[in-house]
């Protein structure tokens, strides 16, 4: 695992070997994403959450490229603690790591983000709700983005505030606005 680019572009992340609820989003579909937002957001000193944060990878994409704030929630223990070690490692002073359930995170979240990345479980059987709770608690601010990974099987082109949506093989991300006042 990679850090594409900005100034910690270039540095290897050696995850644990068994990460048994984490399945890391590939370099590939992870490129393949920042090209895209880079010609969307201007990641220079944006407030980001990244709920299901497993190797903490996106977050340090969005540290490198210049992101001010840095939330990350991930309730395993394990990758709870690799991503704390990693993040100071990498010297990434503007960063909080939380351990907790992201369902209940979002529900005690007070907060407003620019940017806001779920990368869950594929088999997590609630997925679909997490446009609708990330929309509910108004946790994107007006001019935010919500970028949800999952498989072919989800589909959210109907939802009221889709976006649009690219696939990298069996990764697809989906794109949501803020709900409208």
């Amino acid at each position: 695992m990679r850090i594409i680019s900005g100034s910690l572009g270039g540095r290897r992340i050696k995850p644990p070997a068994k990460m048994p609820h984490t399945r890391p989003t590939t370099d590939i579909a992870k490129e393949g994403l920042f090209n895209i937002l880079q010609h969307q957001i201007d990641f220079e000193g944006i407030h980001t959450l990244d709920l299901f944060g497993g190797t903490g990878s996106i977050s340090y994409e969005l540290a490198s490229r210049g992101a001010a704030q840095l939330t990350i929630v991930e309730k395993d223990p394990a990758m709870h603690r690799f991503i704390a070690d990693t993040i100071k490692q990498l010297q990434i002073a503007n960063a909080r790591v939380v351990q907790m359930e992201v369902f209940k995170f979002i529900e005690t979240c007070n907060q407003q983000f620019h940017f806001i990345f779920a990368g869950p479980p594929y088999a997590l059987t609630t997925i679909d709700a997490l446009p609708d709770k990330v929309a509910e608690k108004r946790l994107l601010l007006p001019d935010g983005l919500f970028i949800l990974e999952h498989t072919p099987r989800n589909n959210y082109e109907a939802h009221p505030q889709f976006l649009w949506q690219r696939h990298y093989g069996t990764t697809v991300f989906s794109a949501f606005t803020p709900p409208q006042s």
